[in-house]
């Protein structure tokens, strides 16, 4: 069965490369810009990981996001998260870790297929 990615990113420039990376790689993927867009996603489908950029359109953040997901009533607590922002604050990644993602990452220090590598060797462990 095709393993399907939810990527929040709110560049469509970004959105559409990482799309195009992780459909090459076989995964099924679903693009939003923004937390509600996400949400209802989540209400509709099932995912098996999430690549989640800190700012996104909209009032609310990719911490927002993450909040959500990891409470501990929450159906989608256990989807991993990949956090790739360029928000690398010691301590919003710090928050962002004790909150329970996989891994974060900061953009502008790591290129494209080496993120999609990690994310498929974190879905395969």
């Amino acid at each position: 069965m095709t393993k399907k990615i939810l990527v929040l990113e709110d560049e469509k420039p970004l959105l559409r490369a990482i799309t195009r990376g992780l459909t090459v790689k076989g995964y099924d993927v679903l693009g939003a810009r923004s937390v509600s867009q996400a949400l209802a996603y989540l209400e509709r489908t099932s995912v098996d990981a999430i690549w989640l950029d800190h700012y996104v359109i909209g009032e609310q953040s990719g911490l927002d996001l993450v909040m959500i997901l990891k409470e501990d009533d929450s159906k989608w607590k256990d989807i991993p998260i990949f956090v790739v922002s360029n928000t690398a604050s010691p301590d919003k990644v710090k928050y962002y870790m004790q909150l329970g993602v996989e891994q974060y990452h900061t953009k502008s220090n790591v290129r494209l297929d080496y993120l999609i590598d990690e994310i498929e060797k974190s879905m395969h462990a």
